[in-house]
């Protein structure tokens, strides 16, 4: 639907996009991926290695705190600091009230510039967990190796334990990436042009789908660079001998240790404690709220569809893993096509839905366009990869001879599947409907966009009273899906046993 999206030009709406869109929209991208990537990166492969070689005070406490930006959207990051930051906030009037004048970064950080600093906390966590994995499975070993041969600390880091973790960093670096280019919530509230606001805008501003499906597929393009980037850099990682853990951390003392304490503290504090309280703080007086009013409707809404696209999902990588399991070809083939799917932005994928949909209609007579099917479609092709990836994991695990032995004993097919199957991919089935609940549940531009008329979820809720600055009404439905977002990073805490 992208490719063929150009066979019908649209050329006074691409004039006017190329004499005042497109330079803004590039320029913006292009420092956003370099920003963020950035920042994410530094802030992600520092905090892993803190955490996975180095001991100092309070580290088993911060550890799975540095995890927790995970639960909160872009969109609820981004209007708590707008709210904060803002010329009016608490900071900049308490800082003119004692000093005179508000401070540069403060401004800075209250304009449209700074989505980035919200986008980089955000994703950080994808660079700090799959660093953290690398690091704890070889890096403390490899540094030890590299101190034994007479180098520097920070020599032997950047030379020997850094390019072991490189694949690591590449893969976290590009999901970070991909879901900066897909963001379309903390992109709005900021007013920060990027190709996500201006597909909504020429569809529902315009009112011109063509054109908003060509913009979808520019996007794509940056989206496939990050993919063929991280697919290189994984083809040129060099072979490499298992390692095992060495146990031995490298004990930090005097200043280095609290220099190390107070930087995840910090991170801790910006991240997850500052908009923790602000959200509570606003939400405090409201939260008679939840009970009355359109609150629980919204809230039905939010689990009905979250339950819908779950269920859905996990079909949907239940399918995968028997398509795929133990069969190299095809899983190679169907994972790209999965992992594709989770890096299509909800913006691109509403579009082209809604294009397809549109076509359907026309041709047999239908009208499923606008309707719940057309969002399940896009949650299915966007999440798969979310419940296959834990499905695949736990089924590489299970030994073959449970299901010989009950082979062997005569059972049906269907017989195995229920009592010696499922059974043993329990854990996955329960990581994977938890991953997929939450993810439905904070999608954005494609449940924005492919809604029926009058269907609201919090996550719809939140975006309509931010976009007209009511700060303290969106604190209620943001709290609500941050504490359902907080579910499976608790899981994952507990399942990756980040703390040891």
């Amino acid at each position: 639907m992208l490719v063929a999206s150009w066979l019908d030009p649209q050329a006074d709406i691409w004039a006017h996009l190329r004499a005042h869109l497109m330079p803004l929209l590039v320029r913006h991208t292009l420092l956003m991926v370099v920003v963020v990537g950035l920042g994410v990166t530094v802030l992600g492969v520092g905090l892993a290695w803190l955490s996975a070689c180095c001991e100092y005070p309070g580290r088993r406490w911060l550890d799975p705190l540095l995890v927790l930006p995970l639960a909160f959207p872009t969109y609820v990051l981004a209007f708590i600091y707008l709210g904060v930051l803002d010329f009016s906030g608490p900071l900049q009037s308490t800082w003119r009230g004692w000093f005179g004048s508000s401070p540069w970064l403060l401004e800075a950080m209250s304009r449209p510039g700074g989505v980035l600093f919200i986008l980089t906390l955000a994703f950080y966590p994808y660079v700090y967990l799959l660093a953290r994995a690398s690091f704890i499975s070889g890096g403390l070993a490899a540094f030890e190796a590299g101190r034994s041969l007479g180098a520097g600390p920070f020599q032997t880091f950047l030379r020997v334990a850094l390019p072991m973790a490189r694949p690591a960093v590449v893969a976290g670096l590009t999901l970070a990436l991909m879901e900066t280019l897909a963001d379309f919530g903390a992109v709005s509230i900021y007013g920060y042009e990027t190709f996500t606001t201006a597909v909504y805008r020429t569809w529902f501003g315009m009112f011109n789908l063509t054109a908003a499906v060509q913009l979808a597929s520019i996007l794509m393009l940056f989206i496939l660079v990050l993919l063929l980037a991280e697919r290189y850099s994984r083809d040129q990682r060099p072979r490499q001998a298992d390692k095992r853990p060495s146990g031995h951390r490298i004990r930090l003392r005097g200043r280095q240790a609290w220099l190390a304490t107070g930087s995840q503290a910090l991170v801790v504090l910006v991240a997850v404690l500052v908009p923790l309280v602000q959200l509570l703080a606003w939400a405090w007086p409201n939260l008679g709220q939840i009970t009355g009013g359109t609150m629980p409707r919204v809230i039905g809404n939010t689990m009905l569809l979250g339950l819908v696209g779950a269920v859905t999902v996990l079909a949907g990588g239940l399918l995968m893993l028997v398509a795929t399991h133990k069969v190299r070809r095809r899983y190679l083939v169907l994972g790209e096509l999965a992992a594709l799917g989770y890096a299509i932005p909800g913006t691109v994928l509403a579009v082209a839905i809604m294009l397809a949909f549109i076509r359907f209609d026309q041709a047999l007579g239908t009208a499923l366009a606008g309707g719940l099917l057309a969002l399940v479609l896009a949650y299915l092709i966007r999440f798969v990869r979310v419940a296959w990836g834990p499905l695949d994991s736990v089924a590489g695990r299970i030994r073959p001879e449970y299901v010989e032995v009950a082979r062997s004993l005569g059972v049906s097919r269907w017989y195995r599947l229920w009592r010696v199957n499922l059974p043993l991919l329990w854990p996955g089935l329960v990581t994977a409907f938890l991953l997929a609940l939450v993810e439905v549940a904070k999608e954005l531009p494609a449940t924005l966009m492919l809604r029926p008329f009058g269907w609201e979820t919090l996550a719809v809720r939140i975006y309509d009273l931010t976009v007209e600055g009511q700060w303290q009404m969106a604190a209620l439905p943001s709290l609500v899906l941050v504490i359902l977002g907080a579910i499976p990073v608790v899981v994952l805490i507990r399942r990756a046993t980040l703390v040891r």
